[in-house]
């Protein structure tokens, strides 16, 4: 079967649907001040990049005991961009990276012309293969990157033992893995650079938006001129319009409007994942051992998940996909391997991905639902497809 052709089981083209049809997969989440501070912030001076930037980096590396500085931006990819730039990835180096990801993860190093290294996934949590992983770097690889898909953390202590290895960074795409933790350390305190999305429906939301933090704090005058146009911003602002430009810069900033909502969410950010978690928690404790179907969950102690996603791989999805139609459930596929876009112009070897390819599927685990939904979703599958 061609690269490009997807198997017929693949196929999804159930409409969206919406709230009142029915329990739908995702829905973003609006802290309750979350009205009233963006509305404040449209009647002050500052609506671009201001002072509810600074105050948003401040308290969220605060809140999330991050180990570094924490930069605001744009966008998750926005931030990823600037990580590899910050990692000195340049045209021609190698990077491992995980093939089953959003693309946002990997285009960014197009931007730069590194080539992206596909790494299979681990069967079982889709996270990246360890042992596939070690077979990829070698003395090319610049760096390794790593998506905690779903909210579960990779085998980070496997994965920095690599890094180790051939003294190269980590760089973690933590879109997912908000709140997340690994061996008792928060996500984000654990390797060189962490990325967060703010995203519509990610766990705190800035409508879009993302954010930087690195452990290396001589890296941050560099990274805040990269994310405003290479200038050094606080010296214009005091009115010192000479400035040198040395560095080919971005508009990667995030803006007070923004900063705004995601203060609120910030108010309220304990609140939601532990809404999110207990969900989460009775998926496992409802399908745990369901016939037909298994949890991507390796269950591993050493990791808090974060609860974005609630994952299973299921024999006949499509079935069981269209059944929880039938019963006003949306279910889908957010993600898909990288290897099948042309943009990438790869192709490859991935027999763990191509285990899974037609069986993973994800459950609706968001704010607007409660346990009672959940348990609805589960009797739907547990009578079988």
């Amino acid at each position: 079967m061609p690269l490009d052709q997807k198997p017929a089981s693949d196929k999804n083209d159930l409409p969206l649907m919406t709230m009142e049809e029915g329990i739908v997969l995702f829905h973003p989440h609006m802290p309750e001040r979350g009205a009233e501070y963006v509305a404040h912030t449209l009647g002050t001076r500052w609506i671009g990049q201001g002072p509810k930037v600074d105050a948003f980096e401040r308290e969220f590396r605060a809140r999330l005991r991050q180990a570094g500085p924490c930069l605001a931006v744009g966008s998750g990819t926005d931030a990823l961009h600037l990580a590899y730039l910050l990692a000195g990835i340049g045209p021609g180096d190698e990077v491992a990276t995980p093939l089953f990801t959003c693309t946002a993860t990997n285009l960014p190093l197009l931007y730069i012309g590194a080539i992206p290294r596909f790494v299979d996934v681990d069967p079982v949590t889709l996270n990246i293969s360890v042992e596939d992983l070690a077979r990829k770097v070698g003395p090319k690889t610049k760096a390794i990157v790593v998506v905690h898909y779903g909210g579960l953390p990779c085998d980070m202590d496997e994965i920095h033992a690599i890094a180790r290895r051939w003294g190269i960074p980590v760089i973690e795409d933590a879109a997912h893995a908000l709140g997340g933790a690994y061996d008792g350390k928060p996500v984000g305190a654990l390797s060189e650079f962490t990325m967060y999305s703010f995203q519509a429906i990610k766990h705190l939301t800035t409508g879009d938006g993302g954010l930087l933090t690195f452990k290396d704090a001589s890296l941050e005058p560099l990274a805040r001129r990269l994310r405003w146009f290479g200038i050094d911003r606080e010296d214009k602002q005091k009115g010192i319009w000479e400035n040198d430009i040395r560095e080919v810069g971005y508009k990667y900033q995030m803006t007070d409007i923004g900063a705004a909502l995601g203060l609120a969410g910030l108010e309220e950010l304990d609140r939601t994942l532990a809404h999110r978690k207990a969900l989460y928690r009775r998926y496992v404790e409802r399908l745990k051992g369901c016939p037909g179907l298994r949890i991507v969950d390796d269950f591993d102690p050493r990791k808090e998940h974060a609860a974005w996603l609630f994952s299973i791989l299921a024999e006949r999805r499509r079935d069981l996909q269209l059944k929880l139609r039938e019963r006003r459930i949306e279910s889908g596929q957010t993600h898909y391997r990288n290897d099948r876009y042309s943009v990438f112009g790869q192709s490859g070897h991935f027999p763990n991905m191509d285990k899974v390819d037609d069986a993973y599927l994800i459950l609706p685990l968001h704010t607007k639902i409660g346990i009672a939904e959940v348990d609805t979703i589960c009797d739907v599958i547990r009578e079988g497809w």
